[in-house]
C-alpha cells in the first residue's frame, strides 16, 4: 500500500459540485466526469453526493424521480438579498444527487446562456451548495469542485462558511478547460457574490483595474488543484496554454497535479454494445469488426470496399480540435484507398468544408453535421483509425473510446492525448497509435501516412496494436484510486 493509501475501514465523504452531469444535463466532457468518477469512487469505499442546479431543461423522466428534501432562504449579494433554495434528491448506483431548485436562476434557457447572466447564477449555485450541505447535516471531508462555475466554492468555504460545520471540509478544484474562466467586471461579481472586498485584489480575483476572474480566485483558495492529465498540468503553466493564468498557476504549482480521465467502460464496451451490427472483443475482432466496418460504409453511403482505410472523426467542429490541419491536408487524404466519416457540429467554416468534401468525393467522404449517439458508436466500431489532431486537449475522451473499440488513434502530442497514446514503434512492436508534435499540416499528414503504411503493408502488426488497445485499461478505476489517495492526503 502506498504512503497515502486509504486505511482499511476509512470511508471518506466526498461532495462533487459542478454545473452539469450526465444523464441529467450534459454539454461536454465535464458531464461525463461528473457522472463516471463518483460511481468509481463509490467502488473505492467513498460516500459521494453530487450537487447540481435543477435546470428547467432537464428531461422530465429524471425530474419525476426527484424527492423533496426541504427548503430555506439564503442571503446573497452585497446588500444581502434573500433567495429561495429548494433541495430535490435522487439516488442512482449508490450516488446521491442533490439538485438545487430556484426558478429565478435555473428555470430558463440552457445551462449556459451568457456570461452576464451566468455570473449571478453560479455565484448563487456556489454559495447554495455549501448551505445545502449544512442544511442536510451531511458534512464532507472533501468538496470537489469542477471548472469556473463552481470556483467560488473554495472562497466561500474559507470566508462566509469558515465557522459553520461545512467549513472544516477541504477543497479540490479541477480544471477541465482553462479557456473558460468566468471573467467579468469587478462591481458585477462584487455585488452578486457578496464576498469580502479584500479578495478583489491581484493575488486573488483581480486581473486588471476593471475586471476580475472567478476561476483565478478559486485556484488561489482551493486546497488542491487538479487537471485532467499530467501533461496539461504542465502545459497550463506556460504562456502558450495558460490562457493568461500561467504565472498564477506557476505560483500555485506546489498544490497542482494532473490525473487523467477514464471512460465509462459499461457504456463504451464493444462486446455488449447493442448499437453495433456485430459486437466484438479483443479475441474475436478479426472475425467480427469487419461487419461493423461494412455496416458503417453502407449507412454512410460510402463505397462498400473492405480494403479501404476508414478514418473516423467525432468532434466539436472548432479550431481547438485541429480541424484547420485536416482541412489543409484533405486532398492528400483522398488517395483512392481512404474514406473519411465525420460527425459533429460547430464552426460553420468547418461544417461547410466537410459538406463540400462530401459532395466532391462521393463514396469516400460522409459528413454528418449533427450529433447522434448511435452514429458515434458506429464510427468508433467501424473505422480503422481515429483522428484527434487537437491544438490543445486537456484530456480527451474520444481517443480512449477509439482504443476501447480497436480503432487506432492518430493524435497530436498535447495534454491527455500525449499521456494516453504512445507512438507506434516498429522495432519494438509497441505503442498504441500514431502521433505528431508540431502543429503543422505536414506533421499530421506524415502521421496519417505512417498509419496507412502499416495498415496496408503490415496488417499483422496493425492487428497486434488493435488487440493491445482493446486490452488497455481506460476505465475510471486507476483515476479513482489516485483521487482517493489525494483526498486522503488532504484529510491528513
Amino acid at each position: 500500500m502506498s504512503e497515502n493509501a486509504v486505511p482499511a475501514g476509512t470511508r471518506r465523504k466526498i461532495a462533487f459540485v459542478g454545473s452539469e452531469c450526465y444523464p441529467f444535463v450534459k454539454t461536454g466532457g465535464l458531464g461525463d466526469v461528473m457522472y463516471a468518477l463518483p460511481r468509481a469512487l463509490i467502488r473505492n469505499n467513498c460516500e459521494v453526493r453530487v450537487i447540481l442546479p435543477l435546470y428547467n431543461c432537464m428531461p422530465m423522466k429524471y425530474k419525476e424521480k426527484l424527492e423533496w428534501k426541504g427548503s430555506f432562504m439564503m442571503d446573497l449579494t452585497m446588500e444581502g438579498r434573500t433567495f429561495f433554495v429548494g433541495i430535490m434528491e435522487t439516488e442512482m448506483d449508490g450516488v446521491i444527487y442533490d439538485f438545487i431548485d430556484n426558478k429565478e436562476f435555473f428555470d430558463w434557457g440552457n445551462p449556459y446562456t451568457g456570461l452576464w447572466e451566468d455570473i449571478p447564477k453560479y455565484c448563487y449555485f456556489s454559495k447554495a451548495s455549501l448551505a445545502v450541505l449544512n442544511y442536510l447535516e451531511w458534512i464532507p471531508d472533501v468538496i470537489h469542485c469542477h471548472d469556473w462555475q463552481a470556483s467560488l466554492v473554495p472562497m466561500y468555504l474559507k470566508t462566509r462558511f469558515n465557522v459553520t460545520p461545512v467549513g472544516k471540509a477541504k477543497s479540490v478544484l479541477t480544471i477541465h478547460n482553462l479557456r473558460f474562466q468566468g471573467i467579468c467586471s469587478i462591481p458585477h461579481l462584487k455585488y452578486w457574490s457578496g464576498l469580502p472586498d479584500y479578495l478583489f485584489n491581484y493575488p486573488v480575483l483581480k486581473i486588471n483595474e476593471q475586471e476580475c476572474n472567478m476561476f483565478k480566485g478559486g485556484l488561489a483558495f482551493a486546497d488542491w488543484i487538479t487537471t485532467v492529465s499530467a501533461t496539461y498540468a504542465e502545459e497550463i503553466q506556460t504562456p502558450s496554454y495558460g490562457e493568461g493564468l500561467d504565472s498564477h498557476l506557476r505560483y500555485h504549482q506546489p498544490k497542482l497535479s494532473g490525473i487523467v480521465n477514464g471512460i465509462d467502460t459499461d457504456i463504451w464496451n464493444s462486446d455488449t454494445d447493442t448499437l453495433l451490427e456485430a459486437p466484438y472483443n479483443a479475441e474475436n475482432f478479426l472475425e467480427r469488426k469487419p461487419a461493423d466496418k461494412q455496416n458503417l460504409q453502407s449507412e454512410m453511403q460510402l463505397d462498400q470496399v473492405a480494403g479501404r482505410f476508414v478514418l473516423g472523426l467525432v468532434s466539436r467542429l472548432t479550431d481547438q480540435k485541429g480541424l484547420d490541419l485536416i482541412d489543409a491536408i484533405f486532398p492528400d487524404l483522398m488517395d483512392g484507398n481512404t474514406q473519411v466519416v465525420v460527425l459533429g457540429t460547430g464552426d460553420p467554416r468547418y461544417e461547410n468544408a466537410f459538406r463540400y468534401y462530401e459532395q466532391k468525393y462521393r463514396g469516400f467522404v460522409s459528413a454528418n453535421i449533427t450529433y447522434n449517439e448511435g452514429i458515434a458508436h458506429k464510427i468508433y466500431a467501424g473505422a480503422d483509425a481515429f483522428l484527434v489532431p487537437s491544438l490543445f486537449e486537456p484530456c480527451g475522451l474520444t481517443q480512449l473510446i477509439a482504443m476501447r473499440y480497436g480503432t487506432v488513434p492518430i493524435v497530436r502530442e498535447t495534454g491527455g492525448l500525449k499521456d494516453t497514446v504512445q507512438p507506434y514503434n516498429a522495432e519494438l512492436n509497441d505503442g498504441n497509435g500514431f502521433t505528431f508534435d508540431k502543429y503543422l499540416p505536414a506533421k499530421l499528414l506524415e502521421a496519417v501516412n505512417n498509419a496507412r503504411n502499416l495498415f496496408f503493408g503490415d496488417r499483422w502488426h496493425w492487428d497486434e496494436m488493435v488487440r493491445r488497445n482493446m486490452q488497455k485499461d481506460v476505465s475510471w478505476e486507476k483515476s479513482a484510486a489516485q483521487y482517493t489517495e489525494l483526498y486522503e492526503s488532504l484529510c491528513k
